[in-house]
């Protein structure tokens, strides 16, 4: 059973190419790959292999988000001139 686990955990590990991008960037490929999946009319091999790189694009925007968040979190000004972090809320 670890070793399902361990094989799990590299399958889910972003590859450095993707690491490399941006937000922008990645969201942008990430549309593209939605819109050809959607469109439907690749091989079914090409397909699964977009929808794997896929998966990757959306953790690695995921973890961007993330990243961003804590960043806005720890520039929130205190009451009396003490920092203070509190979660950042969007509309």
């Amino acid at each position: 059973m670890a070793k399902a686990s361990k094989q799990s955990e590299k399958k889910s590990e972003i590859p450095a190419n993707i690491k490399a991008l941006s937000f922008e960037e990645a969201l942008a490929e990430l549309e593209d790959i939605v819109r050809n999946l959607e469109d439907g009319s690749g091989e079914l091999e090409s397909a699964i292999k977009a929808f794997e790189r896929g998966t990757h694009l959306k953790h690695h925007c995921e973890q961007k988000l993330k990243e961003a968040e804590a960043r806005i979190e720890k520039i929130i000004p205190g009451g009396k001139g003490d920092p203070r972090t509190e979660p950042a809320e969007f509309d």
